[in-house]
């Protein structure tokens, strides 16, 4: 049978779903994964968990081992930094483009973006501050994730740079940018901070500054990756 687009919708949320819970530590490098436990967990068939499998495997997430499941291939500190060094480079490249060619419609996407972002991280933060217990409130962490990834989305369009793009998205899917969420959530500083370099690379692209633009969003992507990096050495031992 044909597979249709639900299908293939629901084996990319799968694999989103895992590749998270791998890079977060839930899931431990070197643990293996049963498919007839996740498709318990997740309420659906063996069959899209396991080409979710396969797609993580491809992706270097997971190695698939005959008769005993999937093992977790979590990436080491030196993995992530390397992608985060290439990430910087290629956004920063994209950020100077669109300062040179983003368009009205676009800058209005860009600033949108911004304000969605500054808004979930101050709930974030007075939620933090409030000192409650447990996860984040889910449409604040939702609008989080959606306004970081819009504002970088919006500035690769910006750019009109294809090959750019589609390097981008191969870097991504390996190493998504909510990755970031898993150290900044945990402090009000480092969202603040955020917040700040976002709206530090937009304020360039307005002025047109290309020069600005490319140095401001490669600090931004490096210093998140250093975050990164850190909580990943620490794991490690």
């Amino acid at each position: 049978m044909a597979r249709t687009e639900e299908d293939a919708a629901l084996v990319d949320r799968l694999a989103a779903t895992i590749q998270a819970r791998v890079l977060s530590g839930e899931f431990a490098s070197g643990s293996r994964l049963r498919q007839e436990s996740l498709a318990t967990e997740f309420g659906v068939s063996r069959t899209p968990v396991r080409e979710a499998l396969r797609k993580l495997q491809a992706a270097g997430i997971v190695q698939l081992e005959p008769r005993r499941g999937a093992r977790v291939r979590g990436p080491s500190a030196r993995e992530v930094r390397e992608a985060y060094e290439v990430r910087a480079e290629l956004e920063g490249l994209a950020a100077a483009l669109a300062a040179d060619r983003i368009r009205d419609e676009e800058l209005r996407r860009l600033r949108s973006a911004q304000e969605m972002f500054d808004d979930s991280s101050k709930e974030l933060r007075a939620w933090k501050q409030e000192g409650r217990d447990g996860p984040p409130p889910a449409r604040a962490h939702d609008e989080w994730i959606h306004g970081n990834d819009l504002f970088h989305l919006v500035i690769q369009e910006a750019a009109g740079n294809q090959r750019l793009a589609t390097m981008l998205a191969d870097l991504h899917q390996s190493f998504p940018r909510d990755l970031t969420w898993i150290v900044l959530g945990e402090s009000s500083h480092l969202l603040e901070e955020n917040v700040a370099q976002h709206a530090a690379v937009l304020d360039s692209i307005e002025r047109r500054d290309a020069d600005a633009a490319r140095r401001r969003m490669v600090a931004h992507v490096l210093g998140a990756g250093e975050l990164v990096v850190r909580r990943f050495e620490e794991r490690a031992a």
